[in-house]
């Protein structure tokens, strides 16, 4: 694949405080990376560098093989972005807000945004100032998906949105993947970003502290293995790579299982005659948490 989104060694002062150190990954075309951390962590100060608002102090970060800041101009005709709090002109109705942006994206797809109008249920004839929260961000979605772009920057883009709506945000970037586009998302929602990442970019304190496929870094955390056995299943407390052992009523427990021994624990459980083993992987939660606690 392509490499549309290159990171490389940013780093980021305001003043003495250090907002990104050493920051690097990439986005390809037909993939979405998954930008995750809490408020503070950093990733709104990549995505402007990204976007040319704010300039860089080291390191490279190019968009189109084009330098972020130099080329800005020119990276912002192939990309789409929205923000978490998308601020409109409260005098205009919505239907004329899309339009304006779409003008000056250099045009769209105007049956495209009339399909997203209905699919996102927006009235394009109120005006801003009467618009809710999640009706603003339908506004920036509805433009950002009706133009043509090569890349899709998305800062929190399903704030405000009711469930439904999210899930309908979710189908349009899946499409956008089959397209071959690239899409970096940034959301708080982490079942969201599970569901659509095809690899996972964490920040912690302006640094990358994790990236990877989900399949990757849960080699990295532990499973959690419910059992129940007809024998007594309490020898399975003292294998290598158990953690939280928690027998329950009759012969049944929960606890979690390093990655690199599920296979012996299974294997030790079979001796006792199972009548039940689960293993739950660990979801993008978990993996987040990981780096969090104590925070």
């Amino acid at each position: 694949m392509a490499e549309i989104v290159k990171v490389k060694n940013v780093k980021k002062n305001f003043g003495k405080f250090q907002a990104l150190s050493d920051v690097t990954f990439t986005v390809e075309a037909g993939e979405v990376v998954g930008f995750i951390g809490p408020n503070g962590a950093g990733k709104s100060t990549t995505i402007r560098v990204l976007l040319g608002i704010i300039n860089r102090q080291a390191g490279e970060a190019t968009i189109f093989g084009k330098d972020v800041w130099k080329d800005s101009l020119e990276i912002h005709k192939r990309i789409s972005y929205v923000p978490g709090d998308v601020a409109l002109w409260g005098s205009l109705t919505g239907g004329e807000i899309i339009d304006l942006f779409m003008k000056l994206h250099g045009g769209g797809d105007h049956e495209k945004k009339k399909y997203l109008i209905r699919r996102f249920e927006l009235d394009p004839k109120k005006k801003a100032k009467s618009y809710s929260k999640g009706n603003r961000q339908k506004v920036g979605l509805i433009a950002a998906l009706s133009v043509h772009s090569d890349l899709y920057i998305f800062d929190e883009p399903t704030s405000g949105l009711d469930p439904l709506m999210e899930a309908v945000f979710q189908e349009e970037v899946e499409k956008l993947k089959h397209a071959g586009k690239a899409i970096l998302l940034s959301s708080h929602i982490l079942s969201e970003v599970e569901r659509l990442a095809d690899r996972v970019v964490i920040i912690r304190k302006g640094r990358i502290v994790e990236t990877g496929t989900l399949k990757d870094l849960r080699h990295l955390t532990r499973s959690t293995v419910t059992v129940e056995t007809k024998k007594d299943l309490s020898p399975l407390a003292e294998l290598k790579g158990v953690h939280d052992f928690q027998q329950k009523e009759g012969n049944s427990a929960i606890f979690s299982v390093d990655a690199p021994f599920i296979n012996e624990i299974l294997l030790e459980a079979t001796k006792l005659d199972v009548k039940k083993f689960e293993s739950v992987p660990p979801t993008l939660e978990d993996l987040f948490m990981r780096h969090y606690e104590g925070d």
